[in-house]
């Protein structure tokens, strides 16, 4: 699925969500605190647009890698890279977020936008990013969410449930993508929920921070000594 609209995923990106998803982006780097030494995971990379942030940043990650299990999606990105000539700071692997491609306690950050929602087993992708985290390392993770004021309620749940899956099928021409999205969004787990997840595997300083009404909450966390039990 994510490979058919590969293509068009940027682009109805940032329609779908008036632009705002840039700002989202920018706050969830700017929660990292970078020195400009860091390397920096970027988890369900889609086409890089969060790995790019992040080595734009001022100042920015030294390093940054990308991992995403979608080829197509893949291939955006690295022809993105190509364009902005990051290639050299920037390096986009093909992996799956429950089994990552990284030695224990390598990196200082782990990001990841709007995807932690498709990971099938969501407390082994938390378990592992805190395996590859170094001791102290951040977590920043944007997920969509429903809001909880009963007016912008309605009307998200109005908008997400009618309104964007026509605009994603009409221009993305795939029946399937559009129709997930609201759908996934309704089955991941609450926020409270997921800040719990988080703080058992191993990670200390969980703040869940809503973003645009509650529709989007940004977490952020640190990588504990040791995970819990």
């Amino acid at each position: 699925m994510f490979d058919a609209i590969a293509g068009r995923y940027d682009f109805l990106n940032h329609l779908l969500s008036a632009g705002i998803d840039a700002r989202w982006r920018t706050r969830a780097i700017a929660s990292l605190a970078l020195t400009g030494r860091e390397r920096v995971l970027d988890l369900c990379t889609g086409t890089g647009d969060l790995a790019i942030a992040a080595r734009r940043a001022q100042p920015p990650a030294a390093r940054v890698v990308g991992i995403d299990f979608a080829g197509a999606m893949l291939r955006v990105g690295h022809d993105k890279l190509q364009r902005a000539g990051l290639t050299d700071r920037i390096t986009l692997v093909r992996g799956d977020a429950t089994r990552i491609p990284a030695g224990e306690s390598t990196v200082d950050a782990v990001t990841i936008a709007f995807g932690i929602r498709n990971v099938q087993d969501v407390a082994a992708a938390c378990a592992e990013i805190h395996r590859v985290l170094k001791p102290g390392g951040r977590l920043a993770i944007l997920e969509f969410a429903v809001p909880t004021v009963p007016g912008i309620s309605a009307a998200y749940l109005w908008y997400l449930r009618h309104v964007l899956p026509r605009i994603g099928r009409l221009i993305s021409r795939h029946d399937a993508a559009y129709g997930y999205l609201p759908a996934s969004i309704d089955a991941f787990t609450a926020p409270k929920e997921f800040v719990n997840i988080l703080r058992q595997t191993g990670f200390v300083d969980v703040v869940p921070v809503p973003l645009t009404f509650g529709s989007v909450v940004l977490y952020t966390a640190r990588r504990g000594e040791k995970p819990r039990s």
